[in-house]
């Protein structure tokens, strides 16, 4: 058996998930995703499963790699780079791994926040040159931070927003009555409703021909003055030209973003050069303990389907798993 690893978390991160997939005997061909189509197509066609990250794995991909491919496992939660219907069609099992990042995600969040407010980058970046400029922040407490999207990041969000002493209004389609109760997360009935109150706008949505572009100039306008958005969900989410020219006019005050719309970015990508942009290489999950729980699950799901057996979470339940000999 053949098996194509292109995450490199998984790779450079040391732990029991390299073992786990050391003791199946098969043979591991590893590339440092994440990948663009061409060089996925490259590597497909003669791979009975798969590891895959956040590379772009289009019909194109999926047409050349089966019938060989008999696997797809996703290192993480976001499938948007991922032709699910052609895998579905194929017949091809798309695994993921629900559950494994939303504590460290939420934490990176966190963190996005308070370099904004508190003025992180300019104080260290002044320091270090010995300049000893100071700049006033502010302070988290009493501030409204409406959560779009409340699922299990978004809830371990709204969790350490209650920790700061914030106000969370939440978002989304499917509500959970006794978590919003339990940490008094208010609900808005819209997403205009979100933008009018919220002081700080936190993205946890998947990405869906819905959520692309909802962040965009018709949306900003309707925000607070100098309102923050904090984005570690998908850089398509928000409509890049839009938001900077709101991050220039000081409609938006600061944009702490862990994803990009092209990762890796442009030399002279332009939000780069803003200085209220504070952009992280896309490592909201990784952390050692994040990345073991990723690995480990994605390598399981591997191996239960690769042996006939009923995977830990499975886009495409439809397809069926079979033993591959």
């Amino acid at each position: 058996m053949k098996i194509l690893l292109t995450t490199t978390s998984f790779q450079d991160t040391p732990g029991a998930h390299h073992d786990l997939l050391k003791q199946t005997g098969w043979k591991i061909i590893t590339a440092r995703g994440p990948l663009n189509e061409a060089d996925t197509l490259a590597l497909v066609g003669d791979v009975d499963g798969y590891i895959c990250g956040d590379d772009a794995i289009t019909r194109k991909v999926l047409e050349k790699a089966s019938p060989k491919l008999k696997v797809l496992s996703k290192y993480g939660i976001g499938v948007d780079k991922i032709d699910v219907k052609s895998c579905t069609e194929f017949g091809i099992p798309l695994l993921f791994t629900p559950g494994v990042n939303h504590t460290t995600v939420a934490e990176h969040t966190c963190l996005l926040l308070l370099a904004l407010e508190k003025n992180l980058l300019f104080h260290t970046d002044s320091t270090r040159a010995n300049g000893w400029k100071r700049r006033t922040g502010h302070e988290l407490l009493d501030k409204t931070i409406g959560i779009i999207g409340l699922g299990r990041i978004g809830k371990e969000v709204a969790i350490r927003a209650k920790a700061f002493g914030m106000h969370p209004i939440g978002f989304d389609v499917y509500w959970d009555d006794k978590f919003a109760q339990q940490y008094d997360v208010k609900r808005a009935a819209s997403l205009d409703e979100i933008f009018a109150v919220s002081d700080y706008i936190s993205l946890h949505t998947n990405l869906t021909p819905e959520t692309r572009d909802l962040i965009n100039a018709r949306s900003i306008a309707k925000m607070k003055k100098g309102v923050l958005i904090l984005n570690c969900a998908r850089g398509e989410i928000v409509q890049i030209t839009d938001l900077i020219a709101a991050l220039k006019s000081g409609q938006v005050g600061g944009y702490g973003t862990d994803v990009l719309d092209q990762e890796p970015p442009q030399p002279d990508h332009p939000l780069l050069k803003l200085p209220n942009v504070v952009c992280t290489p896309h490592v909201g999950s990784r952390t050692y303990e994040s990345v073991v729980r990723q690995a480990t699950c994605a390598v399981k799901n591997l191996i239960l389907a690769m042996n006939g057996e009923k995977p830990i979470a499975q886009v495409n339940p439809e397809v069926p798993v079979k033993k591959v000999t």
